[in-house]
């Protein structure tokens, strides 16, 4: 093989990078609430627990849209009282 020398001494021209200076990281702040016990986003909250329904039951047999889901699925919390409203 023939290398051209004349292309690989070439020097590259280099850029002065700026230094920055790092700034601190502020101390993160300890939160007095408990994070165990958090209520429901919205306000909801609703309990499948003990149920024998199973979903084909509360869907139906024939494939559905998602929406169509959602209808089913809060027409079957409200008629059994599954929510805490």
């Amino acid at each position: 093989m023939k290398y051209n020398y004349k292309k690989l001494a070439v020097k590259k021209k280099t850029t002065k990078r700026k230094t920055t200076t790092k700034k601190k990281a502020a101390p993160k702040k300890k939160s007095t609430k408990s994070k165990a016990k958090k209520p429901a986003f919205g306000g909801y909250a609703i309990s499948f627990a003990g149920r024998k329904e199973t979903a084909e039951q509360i869907f139906g047999k024939k494939p559905i849209a998602p929406s169509e889901m959602t209808k089913k699925i809060w027409a079957f919390v409200k008629s059994k009282s599954l929510s805490n409203r």
